[in-house]
Parts: structure tokens; sequence; C-alpha cells
């Protein structure tokens, strides 16, 4: 049947596009932060919605297939959000089970956390762009474990500014953002892809079965026996050039479906790189994206025009405007000139 409808979803793979605009000076910072870490350096991620389910007959093993065969018919009994630090000093972690991970369970998460850590000495935080990674109530406790005085609420009216003032150097407590679609920049992913394959494959009854597992493989398993620094090796070589290609193929092949909001976002993207990355990518691949852009104008414009939220209509004609004289340089002509 999947022969004859031409159908191959072994084939088929999720992934996330990179649409952060300041994506490449973001993973920068996190890159110079891993090649020079500093004293008191820490990972923090919530695992949410972990499925807690008891399988209704036990796993079997074979010695042929040399695999664990899971039972397919499971009892469903609720979710459980895990939330941990990854010290990166010495890979031990510390992590906690709640049943969501709202505002107030992660501040209450961290303030634990910050008990535990060194007196009086600077504590760096990696971390990613959730709502409450960046609201006014965080600020205030990193204020307080801080021991200064927070900005007022006026002053700290957009995210632009908490995030401004979180990352600040000038208080103890200092905290590092991963680009949108860049967890995978956060070390504390590869603890969960363990915690995942060690843990949440068995099978569990209640949610106090899988936390009493977590608890166990964290304290007893990792932080006694298995706890190390990770080496991160990883210095973003040919990914500029893949977030161009990446982009061209989508104007070439379907320019059409795009969303405006995550059309404003590449457009920007691409013009950023062009200014800033120019040497990263090759001119064969600039030309490509010129290419596929001039052939897409049209499109790409009247997505824009029929888009009904003025602001957001604004903010894109903006960046089309940009990208465009990105494109004219591309051609050669302006850029010759300007050298």
């Amino acid at each position: 049947m999947l022969r004859n409808s031409r159908l191959k979803p072994h084939l088929s793979i999720y992934f996330l596009q990179i649409t952060d605009p300041d994506f490449f000076p973001k993973m920068e910072h996190l890159l110079a932060l891993y090649r020079d870490p500093p004293s008191n350096l820490y990972f923090f991620d919530e695992c949410p919605g972990i499925q807690i389910l008891r399988r209704l007959a036990p796993d079997l093993q074979t010695n042929e297939m040399k695999k664990r065969i899971e039972e397919f018919e499971y009892i469903r009994n609720g979710t459980m959000d895990v939330l941990a630090f990854l010290n990166h000093a010495d890979g031990k972690v510390y992590a906690e089970c709640h049943s969501n991970h709202e505002t107030s369970t992660f501040l209450g998460v961290f303030r634990r956390h910050i008990a535990r850590a060194p007196d009086s000495e600077p504590l760096h935080y990696v971390m990613d762009n959730l709502a409450c990674h960046r609201g006014y109530p965080f600020c205030e406790l990193v204020a307080e474990l801080s021991d200064v005085q927070c900005p007022s609420k006026k002053d700290l009216n957009t995210v632009d500014k908490r995030v401004a003032w979180l990352q600040s150097q000038d208080k103890r407590i200092i905290i590092h953002y991963t680009p949108y679609h860049g967890s995978w920049l956060n070390m504390v992913e590869i603890w969960f892809g363990i915690m995942g394959r060690k843990v949440l494959g068995e099978s569990f009854g209640s949610a106090d079965e899988l936390k009493a597992a977590l608890e166990a493989f964290v304290e007893q398993h990792w932080n006694g026996l298995l706890a190390h620094p990770f080496r991160w090796g990883y210095g973003g070589n040919g990914l500029h050039e893949k977030a161009v290609k990446r982009f061209t193929r989508m104007l070439a092949d379907s320019a059409e479906k795009f969303e405006v909001r995550i059309l404003v976002k590449m457009l920007a993207l691409m013009t950023n790189l062009f200014t800033d990355y120019f040497h990263e990518v090759s001119e064969s691949t600039w030309n490509q994206l010129a290419d596929a852009a001039t052939l897409n104008d049209e499109v790409i414009a009247d997505l824009i025009e029929r888009d009904d939220r003025p602001k957001r209509k604004a903010k894109a004609e903006k960046a089309l405007a940009a990208f465009r004289t990105s494109i004219r340089q591309c051609t050669g002509q302006e850029r010759k000139a300007a050298a």
C-alpha cells in the first residue's frame, strides 16, 4: 500500500528551522561561554509533559534481536514535568519533579537551587526563552537573590528590557539565553536525553512511582556514579550556509505557504547573515538565494499585503525592504560599487 501510494514515512524527519534574526550572535555568545566557562555555570531547562504509562504486560527481551520489545497497550496515569540544573564543572544534576512548570513552580525551584550554590560568588545560568524565564517576577527574584535593587515594573515593561537586565553583568546572578529554536545549545538537553533512555522506558503506575525512579536515578546512579563534565565541541561551522540553503529551498518550492510571522523573522535573519556573516556563506549559495527571492518577490509581497494585522504588516514591509536591499547586493552591483 505504501509503495503503491509512493509514501515513505521512514524518510520523513522533523526539524526546527532557524528563525531568530539574532540566532548567530546569540550562538557565538554561548560558544564563547563554553570555551572559557566561569566558575559557577549551570544549565537549566524543563522537560514537560512526561507521560506516566503503565504497560499491561512486562517487556520482552530477545537474544536474537538484542532489543527490548515493549507491550503496545498501556494505561495512562497523567503527566509529570522535570525541572533540572546541570553543573558544568562536574556534570552533577539537581532536579525536581512537579505537576507543572508554571511561573510559581519555576521560581521556587530556582530559589532552592540558589540555596545550594556557593555563597557570594557570581552564578551564571543558561536557559531558554520561556515566558516565565523572562517575566518581571523572575527579575524580582534575581534581584532579591543578588541583593540588588530591582528596576521598577515600568522600567522593565518589555521583554527586551527584562532580558537585557537579566543578562547584565553587574549583579551576582547572570542569565544567558539560548536563541529561539536553539535549545540544543543548552547542555542540559544532553542529560535529558540520557534520563529518557535510562528511566522513561519503564512502566509506572503512578506519579509517585515515576518521581521515585527519577530521584533514584539522579542521586544514586547519575550523581553517585556517572556524572562527568560534558565536552562541547560544536563550533557552528557550516550552519550559516545551511540556514541560507534551507530558506532558498523553501522560497523556490513553496513560498506561498509561509506564515507571515515566520517569514518576517526569516527575512530579517537572511539580512543579518548577509550584513554580518557574508563570508561564512559561499557566493554560489548567495546567488541561488537571490534567484529564488527574485522569482518569488511578488508572492512574498502578496503574502504581506494580505496580512490583516497592521503592526505585523508594517514590520513585514520593513523586513522585506531590507531583504530586497541585500538581494540587490547579492547580484554584485552595489557590492562592487562599495568596494
